[in-house]
């Protein structure tokens, strides 16, 4: 009973710090130093407080600390949060935010995989730079990001449970409870933002303890993409879209399918409903063909796909339809 307990603190104690910590900023006079004007990407009409992330990863980052084992994680996701809080506060570059992401991705992978080829450290730190930004990216729409976290951290601990390292599904338990917290507020309609100072180092952990797991023998490399795949199809497909356009990739937009959805006549609770159970379907084919065999995650893998591409048919056909009416 007393292990139980004290397995239980780790998630408990996110949680509990997290509602505290986002209510606390939520009513302190400081919020307006942190206000989500309306802007071409909005979905928004009103500012709104992005101050959740100042509740939620330090709860988040709390909890890890308590179950133990992600100490490199910790540090990182702390220097992204701070260095995305000076972004929500004042405002940083592309020029200067980029590189700084990339270099906190490098320095993780180098740390996790110090002896692997440069060619796969390279690839490795990409993937994880992109990650850190799509969440960002995806972080839109009222309850999303936090939904996506509540969701793809939970798969991530049953996934770690399910491979005997207990540690670590307190790990990604704790993220999942701190995103809970969090949730109670950002639910739409949403009262509070997370910031990038929450979705910055959200995506970091999503990507890098994804590289962790596969590392330790708890998963397949292909197991994070498809837990998080609802955000990285979206985000990777409105990226190369936008590409192929001759688009600004750096500007601001309304192209990603969920706000589509939402322009489109769907209420922020619909859309985030609609991708909780996306999430929830993708992070079970993976959890459910992770430990098969090869045949098996070739089928799970296909199945994601014609799902994936099937619903940006559908998206597109009601966006089309909406332009022509």
């Amino acid at each position: 009973m007393q292990a139980f307990a004290q397995a239980l603190a780790a998630p408990v104690v996110a949680f509990v710090v997290s509602v505290v910590l986002v209510r606390a900023f939520l009513s302190s006079p400081g919020r307006r130093l942190f206000l989500d004007h309306p802007n071409p990407r909005s979905l928004h009409a009103a500012p709104i407080p992005r101050t959740g992330g100042l509740g939620l990863m330090p709860a988040a980052l709390l909890g890890m600390l308590i179950a133990g084992g992600a100490l490199p994680a910790v540090l990182v996701a702390l220097a992204l949060m701070l260095l995305s809080l000076v972004d929500d506060w004042k405002g940083l570059p592309a020029a200067v935010r980029l590189p700084l992401h990339l270099a906190a991705a490098t320095a993780f992978v180098v740390l996790q995989l110090p002896e692997h080829h440069w060619f796969l450290t390279v690839v490795l730190a990409i993937t994880i730079g992109w990650m850190t930004n799509l969440y960002n990216f995806m972080d839109g729409s009222d309850g999303l990001a936090g939904g996506m976290a509540l969701i793809g951290f939970g798969v991530y601990a049953a996934g770690a449970a399910i491979g005997g390292d207990l540690d670590f599904a307190l790990v990604n338990l704790a993220i999942a409870a701190a995103a809970a917290g969090f949730l109670i507020f950002n639910f739409p309609p949403a009262r509070v933002f997370m910031g990038d100072a929450g979705s910055i180092p959200l995506g970091f952990l999503a990507g890098g303890l994804g590289l962790q797991g596969w590392q330790d023998g708890l998963w397949p490399l292909w197991f994070p993409l498809a837990t998080f795949g609802p955000f990285i199809v979206d985000a990777s497909m409105t990226l190369a879209r936008r590409a192929v356009r001759g688009e600004r990739l750096w500007q601001a937009h309304r192209s990603h399918y969920y706000q589509r959805l939402v322009l489109s006549g769907w209420s922020h609770r619909r859309t985030a409903l609609w991708e909780y159970g996306f999430m929830l379907f993708s992070g079970a084919t993976g959890l459910i063909a992770s430990g098969r065999g090869e045949l098996v995650q070739a089928l799970a893998l296909g199945v994601l796909v014609v799902a994936y591409a099937g619903a940006m048919v559908v998206i597109d056909l009601r966006w089309r339809a909406r332009a022509g009416a």
